[in-house]
């Protein structure tokens, strides 16, 4: 029998990115093809805070090209941790989640057998951004961006797109990227509802309905738009349950649960108490909070952004409106807290969704493959 590759995954663990991390790790517990690390990035210093700030002025204009220095703040820091543990040896291939987090680190990625994989790219998320609006000048933070992302690509064996938005921007024109360069492949989770170690709970003859919001910014996320139509129209009708790290005041019918981090399994004890998982970001690309919504049971009121309609099945497993519709939010909302049947339909239809195609244990078994496939590329050049 063969030895394992050794492989070692390299994070940029910033938000739903952990929660990856998190997933993988027990995923890759249970197998024996592979014998993983983990390196995850860590935060900036003070410098490196002060030097992704926003530049008054230029900020307006999108010409200060924030987001740009953030990756290139966090990219370093990536990349010296990086070559010491290369330096020292032992490792067959490498697996970076996401190529933002190895920007100026493309020579790096030539030296191993490297499968990149991202669920999305600067060209998306340019025009997501919640705290800023894009401008005319948007495009010119773009092409710089691309810069230092294509030679990161280009260094890769293979790059997987975590859905089909994702994969026709790498393959078009801004990144030109080869077809059979790009694999397109869902993302996954770990969830004890998935494994069996849970049964999904019996939502029947539940009084008055529980809706929840699990984001870490109330603002970036939906939430402030989610909690604004619950005090006004549903307060007397359900619970609101928010999961978030910002301060939200005092109000009626609203649970706050601010100490809940990336990989607690209280979240699974907090998506059984609930009904319906409202999640209106504009920002978020492949949010996990969607899916260990669905792995849970519930239903998902969502955004059509990135690739949550590859998640939510509209009108199936939850209800996707516009960004920023808050009348089309409403009347969701509104829709299924009338409805407790349907709910519980659309959530058993959630589950069994995510079981079949996001199951983190899946996403494990074709990542290895990907990782042996670039190794025996490499290895026969």
């Amino acid at each position: 029998m063969r030895a394992p590759l050794k492989a070692l995954f390299v994070n940029e663990n910033i938000g739903g990115h952990a929660t990856v991390h998190h997933s993988l790790r027990r995923a890759f517990a249970d197998r024996d093809d592979l014998d993983v690390e983990f390196l995850d990035a860590e935060g900036p210093g003070l410098l490196g805070k002060i030097m992704r700030a926003p530049v008054p002025g230029p900020a307006r204009l999108d010409l200060d090209l924030q987001a740009l220095r953030g990756q290139l703040v966090h990219s370093h820091g990536v990349r010296r941790r990086l070559r010491q543990r290369l330096e020292a040896g032992g490792f067959d291939v490498l697996h970076v989640y996401t190529q933002n987090c190895m920007l100026g680190s493309a020579d790096v990625v030539r030296g191993i057998p490297t499968v990149v994989t991202t669920d999305s790219t600067n060209e998306l998320n340019a025009y997501l951004l919640p705290y800023r609006a894009a401008t005319r000048f948007t495009p010119l933070a773009v092409r710089a961006a691309v810069r230092f992302e294509r030679p990161v690509l280009d260094a890769a064996v293979t790059v997987v797109a975590n859905g089909r938005r994702t994969a026709e921007s790498l393959t078009g024109p801004m990144y030109g990227l080869p077809g059979d360069k790009v694999r397109t492949m869902a993302p996954g989770i770990w969830s004890p509802f998935l494994t069996g170690e849970r049964s999904l709970p019996d939502r029947t003859g539940r009084a008055r309905p529980t809706v929840v919001f699990v984001g870490t910014s109330m603002e970036r996320k939906g939430g402030n738009s989610l909690l604004r139509l619950h005090q006004k129209y549903l307060a007397d009708v359900c619970d609101l349950v928010l999961v978030t790290k910002d301060a939200v005041p005092e109000s009626r019918a609203v649970t706050v649960i601010d100490d809940l981090d990336s990989g607690d399994d209280r979240l699974w004890d907090i998506l059984a108490a609930a009904d319906l998982m409202c999640f209106p970001s504009g920002m978020d690309q492949a949010p996990n909070v969607i899916l260990e919504a669905g792995a849970a049971g519930l239903p998902v009121i969502a955004s059509t952004v990135g690739s949550i309609p590859e998640m939510v099945d509209d009108g199936e497993t939850g209800l996707l409106v516009d960004h920023g519709d808050e009348d089309a939010l409403l009347a969701a909302l509104r829709l299924l807290l009338a409805d407790g049947i349907r709910r519980r339909e659309m959530g058993e239809l959630a589950h069994a969704r995510i079981a079949e195609h996001f199951d983190i244990r899946t996403t494990a078994a074709r990542l290895a493959e990907l990782l042996y496939e670039a190794h025996g590329t490499v290895a026969a050049r």
